[in-house]
Protein backbone atom coordinates (compact mmCIF):
# COMPACT_ATOMS: atom_id res chain seq x y z
CA UNK A 1 0.00 0.00 0.00
CA UNK A 2 1.28 3.44 -0.98
CA UNK A 3 -0.79 6.56 -0.47
CA UNK A 4 -0.74 9.56 -2.79
CA UNK A 5 -2.06 12.97 -1.74
CA UNK A 6 -2.72 15.79 -4.20
CA UNK A 7 -3.38 19.22 -2.76
CA UNK A 8 -1.64 22.33 -1.53
CA UNK A 9 2.11 22.51 -1.14
CA UNK A 10 1.84 22.72 2.66
CA UNK A 11 0.14 19.38 3.18
CA UNK A 12 3.36 17.42 3.49
CA UNK A 13 4.37 19.50 6.51
CA UNK A 14 2.64 16.97 8.72
CA UNK A 15 3.56 15.94 12.23
CA UNK A 16 5.17 12.51 12.25
CA UNK A 17 6.22 12.50 8.59
CA UNK A 18 9.84 11.42 8.29
CA UNK A 19 12.39 10.17 5.74
CA UNK A 20 11.30 13.02 3.50
CA UNK A 21 12.64 13.04 -0.06
CA UNK A 22 11.92 15.14 -3.14
CA UNK A 23 11.80 13.67 -6.64
CA UNK A 24 11.08 15.05 -10.11
CA UNK A 25 9.69 12.79 -12.83
CA UNK A 26 9.27 13.06 -16.58
CA UNK A 27 6.29 11.36 -18.17
CA UNK A 28 5.04 10.66 -21.70
CA UNK A 29 2.48 13.39 -20.99
CA UNK A 30 4.94 16.08 -20.00
CA UNK A 31 6.11 17.25 -16.60
CA UNK A 32 3.88 16.94 -13.53
CA UNK A 33 2.79 20.03 -11.61
CA UNK A 34 5.93 20.00 -9.46
CA UNK A 35 8.34 17.73 -7.63
CA UNK A 36 6.88 14.85 -5.61
CA UNK A 37 7.59 14.82 -1.90
CA UNK A 38 7.64 11.36 -0.35
CA UNK A 39 7.96 10.24 3.24
CA UNK A 40 6.82 7.72 5.82
CA UNK A 41 3.83 8.28 8.09
CA UNK A 42 2.53 5.60 10.47
CA UNK A 43 4.95 3.15 8.83
CA UNK A 44 3.34 3.72 5.43
CA UNK A 45 4.79 5.36 2.36
CA UNK A 46 3.11 8.61 1.41
CA UNK A 47 3.64 10.74 -1.72
CA UNK A 48 2.55 14.38 -1.96
CA UNK A 49 2.10 16.61 -5.01
CA UNK A 50 1.12 20.29 -5.04
CA UNK A 51 -1.59 20.35 -7.69
CA UNK A 52 -1.06 23.94 -8.81
CA UNK A 53 2.72 23.83 -8.36
CA UNK A 54 4.57 25.48 -5.51
CA UNK A 55 3.64 29.13 -5.42
CA UNK A 56 0.24 28.32 -7.00
CA UNK A 57 1.37 28.84 -10.61
CA UNK A 58 -1.08 26.73 -12.63
CA UNK A 59 -4.70 27.52 -13.47
CA UNK A 60 -7.13 24.61 -13.01
CA UNK A 61 -7.23 24.19 -16.80
CA UNK A 62 -3.42 24.21 -17.00
CA UNK A 63 -2.83 21.44 -14.48
CA UNK A 64 -1.10 18.47 -16.20
CA UNK A 65 -3.60 15.90 -14.94
CA UNK A 66 -2.34 13.07 -17.15
CA UNK A 67 1.27 13.60 -16.08
CA UNK A 68 0.32 13.88 -12.40
CA UNK A 69 -1.66 10.64 -12.25
CA UNK A 70 0.72 8.71 -14.52
CA UNK A 71 3.60 9.69 -12.25
CA UNK A 72 1.65 8.67 -9.13
CA UNK A 73 1.09 5.27 -10.71
CA UNK A 74 4.74 4.99 -11.73
CA UNK A 75 5.70 5.70 -8.11
CA UNK A 76 3.58 2.77 -6.97
CA UNK A 77 0.66 4.69 -5.46
CA UNK A 78 -2.36 2.46 -4.76
CA UNK A 79 -4.62 4.91 -2.90
CA UNK A 80 -5.04 8.52 -4.02
CA UNK A 81 -6.62 11.23 -1.86
CA UNK A 82 -7.36 14.59 -3.46
CA UNK A 83 -7.66 17.66 -1.23
CA UNK A 84 -9.19 20.79 -2.70
CA UNK A 85 -11.06 23.99 -1.89
CA UNK A 86 -14.71 24.15 -2.94
CA UNK A 87 -17.71 26.41 -2.72
CA UNK A 88 -20.76 25.17 -0.83
CA UNK A 89 -24.04 24.76 -2.72
CA UNK A 90 -26.05 23.77 0.35
CA UNK A 91 -27.02 25.79 3.41
CA UNK A 92 -26.00 22.99 5.76
CA UNK A 93 -22.46 22.78 4.34
CA UNK A 94 -20.89 25.68 6.17
CA UNK A 95 -17.58 27.33 5.25
CA UNK A 96 -14.84 25.66 7.26
CA UNK A 97 -16.40 22.19 7.10
CA UNK A 98 -15.13 19.20 5.12
CA UNK A 99 -17.11 17.25 2.53
CA UNK A 100 -16.38 13.77 1.21
CA UNK A 101 -18.21 13.68 -2.16
CA UNK A 102 -19.37 10.41 -3.67
CA UNK A 103 -20.50 11.75 -7.07
CA UNK A 104 -19.30 14.17 -9.75
CA UNK A 105 -20.82 16.23 -12.55
CA UNK A 106 -18.40 17.32 -15.27
CA UNK A 107 -18.73 20.89 -16.53
CA UNK A 108 -15.19 21.12 -17.97
CA UNK A 109 -14.40 21.29 -21.67
CA UNK A 110 -10.71 22.19 -22.12
CA UNK A 111 -8.99 19.21 -20.48
CA UNK A 112 -8.02 15.67 -21.42
CA UNK A 113 -9.71 13.17 -19.09
CA UNK A 114 -8.37 9.84 -20.31
CA UNK A 115 -5.10 8.05 -20.95
CA UNK A 116 -6.68 6.22 -23.87
CA UNK A 117 -7.12 6.85 -27.57
CA UNK A 118 -4.29 6.96 -30.13
CA UNK A 119 -4.70 3.28 -30.92
CA UNK A 120 -6.05 1.80 -27.69
CA UNK A 121 -9.61 1.88 -26.40
CA UNK A 122 -10.80 1.36 -22.83
CA UNK A 123 -14.11 2.08 -21.12
CA UNK A 124 -14.08 2.16 -17.32
CA UNK A 125 -17.11 1.80 -15.07
CA UNK A 126 -17.63 5.18 -13.43
CA UNK A 127 -21.13 5.00 -12.00
CA UNK A 128 -19.63 5.16 -8.52
CA UNK A 129 -16.55 7.35 -9.05
CA UNK A 130 -15.20 7.21 -5.49
CA UNK A 131 -13.71 4.13 -3.83
CA UNK A 132 -16.45 2.53 -1.66
CA UNK A 133 -13.86 1.42 0.89
CA UNK A 134 -11.72 4.54 1.10
CA UNK A 135 -14.68 6.95 1.28
CA UNK A 136 -16.20 5.71 4.57
CA UNK A 137 -12.78 5.63 6.18
CA UNK A 138 -12.56 9.40 5.70
CA UNK A 139 -15.82 9.74 7.58
CA UNK A 140 -14.63 7.42 10.34
CA UNK A 141 -11.48 9.48 10.79
CA UNK A 142 -13.41 12.77 10.84
CA UNK A 143 -15.80 11.46 13.49
CA UNK A 144 -12.93 10.15 15.60
CA UNK A 145 -11.26 13.56 15.47
CA UNK A 146 -14.53 15.51 15.94
CA UNK A 147 -14.03 17.38 12.65
CA UNK A 148 -17.14 18.95 11.15
CA UNK A 149 -17.90 17.12 7.91
CA UNK A 150 -20.53 15.84 5.48
CA UNK A 151 -20.46 12.32 4.08
CA UNK A 152 -21.41 12.06 0.42
CA UNK A 153 -22.74 14.62 -2.03
CA UNK A 154 -22.17 15.69 -5.62
CA UNK A 155 -19.08 17.68 -6.63
CA UNK A 156 -19.73 19.97 -9.62
CA UNK A 157 -16.45 20.37 -11.51
CA UNK A 158 -16.44 23.60 -13.53
CA UNK A 159 -13.81 24.88 -15.94
CA UNK A 160 -12.91 28.18 -14.29
CA UNK A 161 -10.89 30.19 -13.59
CA UNK A 162 -13.79 32.62 -13.08
CA UNK A 163 -16.32 31.65 -10.44
CA UNK A 164 -19.97 30.95 -11.29
CA UNK A 165 -22.58 33.49 -12.24
CA UNK A 166 -25.53 33.61 -9.85
CA UNK A 167 -27.70 31.92 -12.49
CA UNK A 168 -25.17 29.08 -12.86
CA UNK A 169 -24.86 28.70 -9.10
CA UNK A 170 -28.64 28.39 -8.73
CA UNK A 171 -28.73 25.91 -11.62
CA UNK A 172 -26.12 23.70 -9.94
CA UNK A 173 -28.16 23.79 -6.74
CA UNK A 174 -31.23 22.69 -8.68
CA UNK A 175 -29.20 19.74 -9.97
CA UNK A 176 -28.59 18.63 -6.41
CA UNK A 177 -24.95 19.73 -6.27
CA UNK A 178 -23.35 19.81 -2.84
CA UNK A 179 -20.09 21.59 -3.64
CA UNK A 180 -18.43 23.21 -6.63
CA UNK A 181 -14.74 23.13 -7.54
CA UNK A 182 -12.40 23.18 -10.53
CA UNK A 183 -10.05 20.20 -10.28
CA UNK A 184 -11.24 16.84 -8.96
CA UNK A 185 -13.18 15.32 -11.84
CA UNK A 186 -10.14 14.66 -14.02
CA UNK A 187 -8.22 13.27 -11.06
CA UNK A 188 -11.08 10.90 -10.25
CA UNK A 189 -11.40 9.61 -13.84
CA UNK A 190 -7.69 9.16 -14.38
CA UNK A 191 -7.22 7.49 -11.00
CA UNK A 192 -9.91 4.97 -11.94
CA UNK A 193 -8.19 4.29 -15.28
CA UNK A 194 -4.93 3.85 -13.38
CA UNK A 195 -6.69 1.39 -11.05
CA UNK A 196 -6.15 3.42 -7.89
CA UNK A 197 -8.56 3.75 -5.00
CA UNK A 198 -9.65 7.41 -5.03
CA UNK A 199 -11.47 9.82 -2.71
CA UNK A 200 -11.78 13.57 -2.27
CA UNK A 201 -11.49 15.76 0.80
CA UNK A 202 -13.33 18.92 -0.22
CA UNK A 203 -12.68 21.98 1.95
CA UNK A 204 -15.71 24.29 1.92
CA UNK A 205 -14.50 27.88 1.87
CA UNK A 206 -17.61 29.89 0.92
CA UNK A 207 -21.23 29.75 -0.29
CA UNK A 208 -20.33 30.41 -3.94
CA UNK A 209 -22.59 33.31 -5.02
CA UNK A 210 -26.08 31.79 -4.60
CA UNK A 211 -26.48 32.67 -0.91
CA UNK A 212 -28.59 35.83 -0.69
CA UNK A 213 -27.42 36.75 2.83
CA UNK A 214 -23.74 36.30 2.05
CA UNK A 215 -21.43 38.65 0.18
CA UNK A 216 -20.09 37.49 -3.16
CA UNK A 217 -17.07 35.26 -2.76
CA UNK A 218 -13.67 36.96 -2.68
CA UNK A 219 -10.19 35.47 -2.90
CA UNK A 220 -9.32 37.02 0.46
CA UNK A 221 -12.25 35.32 2.18
CA UNK A 222 -11.43 31.98 0.56
CA UNK A 223 -7.80 32.14 1.66
CA UNK A 224 -8.83 33.00 5.22
CA UNK A 225 -11.11 29.99 5.53
CA UNK A 226 -8.59 27.79 3.72
CA UNK A 227 -6.02 28.59 6.37
CA UNK A 228 -8.48 27.36 8.98
CA UNK A 229 -9.17 24.19 6.99
CA UNK A 230 -5.54 23.20 6.46
CA UNK A 231 -5.02 22.15 10.07
CA UNK A 232 -8.16 19.97 9.98
CA UNK A 233 -7.17 18.32 6.72
CA UNK A 234 -3.68 17.53 8.03
CA UNK A 235 -5.13 15.94 11.17
CA UNK A 236 -7.58 13.96 9.06
CA UNK A 237 -4.94 12.74 6.61
CA UNK A 238 -2.67 11.66 9.44
CA UNK A 239 -5.46 9.57 10.94
CA UNK A 240 -6.61 8.11 7.61
CA UNK A 241 -3.11 7.01 6.63
CA UNK A 242 -2.92 5.03 9.84
CA UNK A 243 -6.34 3.38 9.53
CA UNK A 244 -6.45 2.37 5.84
CA UNK A 245 -7.16 -1.31 5.28
CA UNK A 246 -4.41 -3.33 3.65
CA UNK A 247 -6.70 -5.26 1.30
CA UNK A 248 -9.65 -3.15 0.17
CA UNK A 249 -12.68 -5.14 -0.95
CA UNK A 250 -13.37 -2.94 -3.98
CA UNK A 251 -13.08 -3.13 -7.75
CA UNK A 252 -10.93 -0.01 -8.16
CA UNK A 253 -7.71 -2.00 -8.40
CA UNK A 254 -9.09 -4.03 -11.35
CA UNK A 255 -11.01 -1.28 -13.16
CA UNK A 256 -9.52 -2.12 -16.57
CA UNK A 257 -9.89 -5.88 -16.34
CA UNK A 258 -13.08 -5.88 -18.43
CA UNK A 259 -12.72 -2.40 -19.88
CA UNK A 260 -9.62 -2.67 -22.06
CA UNK A 261 -11.11 -3.50 -25.47
CA UNK A 262 -8.17 -3.30 -27.89
CA UNK A 263 -6.30 -6.62 -28.23
CA UNK A 264 -2.66 -6.28 -27.11
CA UNK A 265 -1.39 -7.22 -30.58
CA UNK A 266 -3.28 -4.27 -32.07
CA UNK A 267 -1.93 -1.63 -29.68
CA UNK A 268 0.94 0.40 -31.20
CA UNK A 269 4.27 -0.33 -29.52
CA UNK A 270 4.79 3.35 -28.72
CA UNK A 271 1.50 3.50 -26.84
CA UNK A 272 2.27 0.24 -25.04
CA UNK A 273 5.48 1.79 -23.80
CA UNK A 274 3.84 5.07 -22.79
CA UNK A 275 1.03 3.35 -20.90
CA UNK A 276 3.11 0.56 -19.37
CA UNK A 277 2.42 1.65 -15.76
CA UNK A 278 -1.31 1.70 -16.55
CA UNK A 279 -1.87 -1.36 -18.77
CA UNK A 280 1.43 -3.25 -18.73
CA UNK A 281 0.11 -6.06 -16.53
CA UNK A 282 -2.69 -6.71 -19.04
CA UNK A 283 -0.25 -7.02 -21.96
CA UNK A 284 1.84 -9.83 -20.48
CA UNK A 285 0.41 -13.29 -21.26
CA UNK A 286 -0.55 -15.30 -18.20
CA UNK A 287 1.74 -18.32 -17.53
Amino acid sequence: MKIGIIGGSGLYEMEGLHRIEEQRLDTPFGSPSDAFVSGVLHDREVVFLPRHGKGHRLLPSEIPYLANIWAMKQLGVTHLISVSAVGSLKEEIQPGQLVFPDQFIDRTYLRPSTFFGRGVIAHIQFGDPVCPVLLPQLGEAARALDIGHHQGGTYICMEGPAFSTRAESQMYRSWGGAVIGMTNLQEAKLAREAEMCFATIALATDYDCWHETEEEVTIEAILQVMAQNIASSKRLLGDVVGRLHEEPACGCRHALRDGLLTPPAAIPDKIKDELKPIIGHYLTPSP
